[in-house]
């Protein structure tokens, strides 16, 4: 006979980003049924997920979307108690580290307190739901690398102070009210979902319209700062696995190594056979107040609990996304007119 055990469900804040996407795929290939959460505007910006779509009238749809917004608790509440997933996977904020100097309110909005009214509508609808909280190595900040578990908190940005307090109220709420909670601290992931404005898709883009004949200058900020840059599909399996502990604990994920943003020009720029200095220039408008000098992090202790290691590190990335965006311009991909009757 048919087994009557019904899919695991998940919840996904931010499924169009570049995560939510992979999540997504993740969830769905694993037999979940996955909702996610998008927030109602004039323009569609599911193209990242519209891959996974299929017509919600078809027996085997997995894949639900829900118009709502972190800034609406009730709407929150209202939707965990109709869904009553097993898992949600919060990943959705104002997550660019410039742009949360410009709008440091709404960041400390939509990251911050958007997780508090998250935990709140599990805590309140009483959902024995997992919870996954993206935590970021900007929360590290000026504290000097390797950043692991139990590494100080000095936040350099609007956005990292957010994440910090996102990342306490995750904790706290494991503590006070015994909800299964994490803190997954990634630091910075890639891939050509990218979005363009982040500095690493900014640069392969460029490349591939350089090499194209479509652009002659990239203008860039601090190509000093040094990160630890790993590649997304390879993060959001850590976010799954992370939930698939007996125990609620946080946990750092990244690649261990430490590269400069110029080391990744070179690499995007050689990969596609072109010198970067001929086309590279520093412009002070993409300088940050406080800057960010080195994150590098130490996934010992994923790497112990669930097997987690990264494969994939920034030379092969480059490669990779420069490669994405070379034939994307070859093929002169364009956007098609889209409806999204999927969304209730």
């Amino acid at each position: 006979m048919p087994s009557t055990q019904r899919a695991k469900r998940a919840i996904i804040t931010g499924i169009t980003g570049q995560d939510g996407s992979y999540l997504a795929e993740l969830l769905l290939s694993k037999g979940y049924e996955v909702h996610g959460l998008i927030r109602r505007a004039s323009t569609f910006n599911t193209e990242r997920i519209d891959h996974l779509y299929h017509d919600p009238h078809e027996e085997d749809n997995k894949l639900f979307l829900h118009y709502a917004d972190l800034a609406d608790g009730s709407r929150l509440s209202t939707l965990m108690m109709k869904i009553a997933p097993d898992e949600v996977y919060h990943l959705a904020a104002q997550s660019h580290v410039r742009v949360s100097f410009d709008e440091p309110e709404y960041t400390g909005d939509t990251t911050g307190l958007g997780t508090i009214r998250l935990l709140e509508a599990i805590r309140q609808t009483h959902v024995p739901a997992k919870f996954y909280q993206a935590s970021s190595s900007e929360m590290f900040g000026a504290t000097p690398p390797p950043q692991d578990e139990n590494t100080p908190f000095w936040p350099r940005s609007p956005y990292g102070v957010a994440k910090v307090y996102a990342y306490w109220a995750a904790r706290n709420y494991r503590e006070a009210y015994g909800l299964f909670a994490v803190n997954g601290i990634l630091f910075n992931h890639e891939s050509p979902r990218r979005g363009k404005t982040f500095v690493t898709r900014k640069i392969t883009t460029a490349v591939a319209r350089i090499a194209a004949g479509l652009q002659s200058e990239l203008f860039l900020g601090n190509l000093d700062a040094r990160r630890d840059w790993g590649y997304a599909p390879e993060y959001v399996v850590a976010m799954w696995q992370m939930l698939q502990e007996e125990r609620a604990s946080d946990y750092v994920v990244g690649t261990g190594t430490d590269h400069s943003v110029k080391d990744f020009v070179r690499f995007s720029f050689e990969h596609a056979g072109l010198d970067w200095q001929k086309y590279v220039r520093l412009d002070d408008r993409y300088l940050r107040p406080t800057e960010v000098d080195s994150l590098v992090g130490d996934a010992s202790m994923a790497h112990r609990d669930f097997g987690w290691k990264a494969s994939v590190h920034p030379e092969e990335l480059a490669r990779i996304m420069v490669d994405h965006d070379i034939a994307a311009i070859s093929k002169h991909v364009v956007d098609s007119p889209k409806i999204a009757p999927w969304v209730s």
